[in-house]
């Protein structure tokens, strides 16, 4: 009768030794890189996270063309909350400034910040799940009805704000659904696309979308909305959401085995890297193992720090400098969107340096906590000076820039860890870390816009300590706990029939 032996540890590992010496052998020592199809899969994901962030954006910029800011203008006659007034009533200077007819509303800065937030609270209920289907039915489809889903919320958004305030916000709780889904699904993709060797600068590739995407939105958001009015600017980027989520599914596919038009020497190369990564087989998830795995839960709270720092970035940076110095929109969405497209260029560079270092003997856990490091650190510091700078407009904008360029090194850091210790279940410990991550995006709206209610004076000073004291403790916890090595509980178990 056939039995089964476990391997026990001292065999597998040599095993697995052997295994990497063979497949090293295995490998293609010459294929093409920047010209190849898994350069063309991560440069097609990158403007995919471009349209995604850019949908997740553009209410945090055409918020200041939508608001009535009555505290600006007390005599303003204040109508039914989330109702149009008419703009001619004394709204701001940016609402003064946009074309005639387009609605203005009066929300205060606490429903500003739920409507803000309620995007994300979604976003939390879908990234987790999203990884682990995508790891089972592939990255092509979730990714793909995600993209097509969040565009037509998108386009949805100007009816739903004139319908009302409860209607925008479930129509911003659905959106996030979607928008989970892809923020989530799209990491599937990389346990069969990227070799080990060339993950840093894949993953950078594809993740910086997500900082382009807030440089182009409020760019072209704040310019759209005073020429042509803020409605436009969600259905132009819902529009092309549509279309690129078709391109989505015609272009890429969900490993290299499957694409037609790979070449032989590209897909041996790949799947010969991958062999000790992959699983043949799918197996169930080790989840008693992840809950008590300490590397697991550094990068949970190393990500919930990051995103807080993200969210303060990307939600706030057109509000802080429109309170600050007074511009009109336009202008606003210019200056706004400058630090992300440092973001971006740092983002992409930080993959290059990353793998670089690899090259050069570093360890890999290394690599991943000194960018980490660097782009968690200085970036939060960064913010906290800002207030005692109010009146320096030029050193206000250059330190924005810098503080949000350095926080997308993380990227090649705690973004893409599970990547290296669970390998056949990062897709979705990435959704589990995310998920958590994107609790501070929920957080960070409502408890910002609290206490700038409570606090004009101090309010933006108390934000940025704030964010400055959970980005550090999530940092700390980091580089005590977090690993870079396969974990024992992410090795497939293999058996020997006797």
């Amino acid at each position: 009768m056939a039995t089964t032996r476990k391997l026990s540890p001292t065999e597998g590992e040599s095993k697995h030794s052997q295994d990497m010496q063979l497949d090293e052998k295995l490998i293609p020592r010459k294929v093409q890189s920047l010209c190849s199809v898994r350069y063309g899969v991560a440069f097609i994901l990158q403007l995919c996270n471009i349209i995604l962030m850019s949908q997740n954006t553009i209410m945090n910029i055409t918020m200041v063309a939508m608001v009535n800011n009555t505290d600006l203008q007390p005599q303003v006659n204040v109508s039914t909350e989330g109702l149009p007034v008419n703009s001619s009533g004394g709204p701001n200077k940016a609402a003064n400034s946009l074309p005639a007819g387009v609605p203005v509303y009066n929300w205060s800065p606490e429903i500003q910040g739920i409507i803000f937030g309620s995007v994300n609270y979604g976003i939390i209920l879908t990234l987790a799940p999203s990884g682990y289907l995508a790891g089972r039915v592939g990255t092509k489809r979730v990714f793909g009805v995600a993209l097509f889903g969040s565009s037509l919320l998108i386009l949805c958004t100007p009816l739903a704000a004139d319908l009302g305030l409860t209607v925008l916000i479930v129509t911003r709780i659905v959106h996030g659904i979607s928008q989970g889904s892809g923020l989530g699904g799209q990491y599937a993709l990389w346990e069969k696309w990227c070799p080990p060797h060339e993950r840093s600068r894949l993953c950078a590739i594809a993740l910086s979308g997500m900082a382009l995407g807030p440089f182009v939105a409020i760019l072209l958001g704040g310019f759209i909305s005073q020429v042509i009015g803020w409605p436009f600017v969600f259905y132009i980027f819902g529009g092309l959401g549509c279309v690129w989520s078709l391109l989505w599914v015609v272009l890429v596919y969900d490993d290299p085995v499957s694409h037609p038009w790979i070449s032989i020497s590209e897909k041996e190369y790949i799947t010969s890297s991958l062999a000790q990564q992959v699983s043949s087989s799918r197996q169930s998830l080790p989840i008693k193992d992840m809950v008590r795995s300490l590397p697991v839960w550094s990068m949970i709270l190393c990500s919930l720090g990051y995103q807080w720092l993200i969210t303060v970035l990307v939600v706030y940076t057109p509000t802080y400098i429109s309170s600050a110095f007074d511009i009109n929109i336009r202008d606003n969405g210019i200056v706004s969107a400058l630090p992300f497209l440092l973001a971006w260029a740092f983002g992409i560079l930080g993959g290059q340096l990353a793998d670089f270092l690899l090259t050069k003997n570093f360890r890999l856990v290394t690599v991943r906590k000194l960018a980490t490091v660097l782009g968690n650190l200085p970036s939060s510091a960064i913010l906290v000076a800002l207030p005692y700078l109010r009146s320096s407009y030029i050193t206000t904008v250059t330190f924005l820039i810098i503080s949000c360029g350095l926080a997308s090194l993380c990227q090649s850091g705690v973004s893409i860890n599970a990547l290296d210790i669970a390998p056949r279940h990062s897709s979705f410990l990435m959704g589990v870390a995310r998920g958590f991550g994107y609790i501070a995006a929920v957080l960070v709206p409502t408890v910002s816009g609290f206490l700038l209610s409570q606090d004009p004076e101090f309010g933006w000073r108390n934000i940025f300590f704030l964010l400055f004291a959970i980005n550090t403790l999530g940092l700390v916890f980091y580089i005590i706990f977090g690993e870079a090595d396969v974990q024992d509980w992410a090795k497939e178990r293999k058996v020997t029939r006797l």
